[in-house]
């Protein structure tokens, strides 16, 4: 007996700046087609329902959980994974706060929390501590490192507001 499959279709978005036309069921997850199809592999998969935050990827400026978002609701919008952050060889202002903080262990939360970060840095250049926890705390760290996620933000926005 043939299993049935839903039919292929043509989705064009933008992933770290370059328009991919994708042939594929417009139903999968973005973070499948992301690791998958496209080999950014900086996404995580962490719970597969979008609770954990370690999925998280920008689609415009906003934060979103790819693991529970079919890849068929972003036709023509463009999506930046942790790959596409860093430019000219340097890393984003937030991805080196990270680092200077060491804010992570294990860091398989770090992408998804950078992310986060990033989100909240376009839409609030000086956040403040709580307005940090509160944009992050969907994101879940089993290594418990929030309080120097916390102070990476803040470095990262006097980091931004240096920058012409």
């Amino acid at each position: 007996m043939a299993e049935s499959r839903e039919s292929l279709e043509t989705i064009l978005i933008r992933v770290n700046g370059v328009e991919r036309r994708l042939q594929l069921e417009g139903s999968r997850s973005l973070l499948s087609v992301l690791r998958t199809e496209l080999g950014l592999t900086g996404t995580k998969y962490g719970c597969g329902a979008g609770e954990c935050g370690a999925c998280t990827v920008l689609v415009g400026d906003q934060a979103v959980r790819s693991c529970t978002l079919p890849v068929s609701h972003l036709r023509g919008r463009s999506v930046t994974t942790i790959e596409g952050l860093a430019a000219g060889g340097a890393l984003h202002p937030v991805q080196q706060a990270f680092l200077d903080a060491q804010a992570f262990q294990c860091g398989y939360c770090t992408p998804g929390l950078i992310m986060g970060a990033v989100a909240l840095l376009r839409r609030s250049a000086r956040p403040s501590e709580l307005e940090i926890r509160e944009a992050l705390a969907g994101h879940l760290c089993r290594c418990g490192v929030y309080s120097r996620v916390v102070q990476a933000v803040r470095l990262a926005a006097a980091k931004l507001q240096e920058q012409p």
